[in-house]
């Protein structure tokens, strides 16, 4: 099948950008999305012309790489799956797709639809560790958690940072991801020392980089591949009025 690419080309965040049009033959239904990018790419190279940068990695839906805006939704129309999940099988010949990269303030553009998302990797690590010595590995009985709170906090933990989050929130906040960090700690025994300064230093750190603030607006929630639940967020301020109460 036939596919017409409206793809962003910018050279840099200096550079003015634009929608630039491409025609893509040779589709196949197998093809994953980046696929047909990368058979798209083969072809500007073949004509000597700079091909499409973007981000990828693991192609398996695990690193978090692949940020891009498909049709105004991140990562695409299939919910809870990354742009390299998504198959060309979801079009059909003849269609039009836009793709853009991540919107947001503290994501400049690097070059077409690569984005600088380094300021997750900062507020992150304004966290810092868990500072415990854990030393060898005990018995998974040692420490009794309820299996509730292990899920929550599995589920939480399940945050690949990939910024869909982000990109589909009207205010640009990274609420959604610090939450899911937060709450990976918070809700194991082996978190709990720290969770005070984790909680203070993360938010602090998520304002420094220039996110904006939640207005409960839910998009991160459904743009989120791996289903990270907004009642982390809520965790997340429990937290932060707890750490803000108690802290010297």
């Amino acid at each position: 099948m036939n596919i017409t690419l409206k793809v962003w080309r910018q050279k840099n965040a200096d550079a003015p950008g634009a929608l630039v049009e491409y025609n893509v033959a040779g589709v196949v239904p197998e093809m994953s999305f980046l696929e047909m990018l990368d058979a798209l790419n083969e072809r500007l190279v073949a004509e000597g012309q700079d091909p499409v940068a973007f981000d990828s990695d693991c192609r398996e839906g695990i690193c978090g790489m692949c940020d891009l805006v498909i049709d105004g939704q991140a990562h695409g129309p299939d919910k809870e799956a990354t742009t390299c999940q998504l198959h060309m099988r979801r079009y059909r010949d003849g269609d039009v797709v836009t793709v853009e990269p991540f919107r947001a303030k503290a994501f400049p553009i690097v070059k077409d639809l690569c984005v600088d998302r380094s300021a997750f990797d900062r507020v992150q690590a304004a966290g810092g560790f868990v500072s415990i010595n854990t030393g060898n590995a005990v018995d998974g009985n040692a420490i009794l958690i309820p299996h509730d709170e292990a899920e929550k906090a599995m589920d939480a933990a399940a945050c690949i940072g990939c910024g869909a989050c982000v990109a589909a929130c009207p205010n640009a906040s990274a609420m959604l991801f610090v939450a899911a960090k937060v709450s990976q700690y918070a809700l194991l025994p082996q978190g709990r020392p720290e969770r005070e300064k984790r909680v203070l230093a993360m938010r602090e750190a998520m304002d420094q980089e220039g996110f904006g603030h939640c207005t409960n607006e839910y998009e991160c929630e459904a743009a989120c591949p791996k289903g990270i639940k907004v009642s982390n967020i809520a965790r997340l301020n429990r937290e932060y009025l707890r750490a803000a109460l108690t802290s010297d």
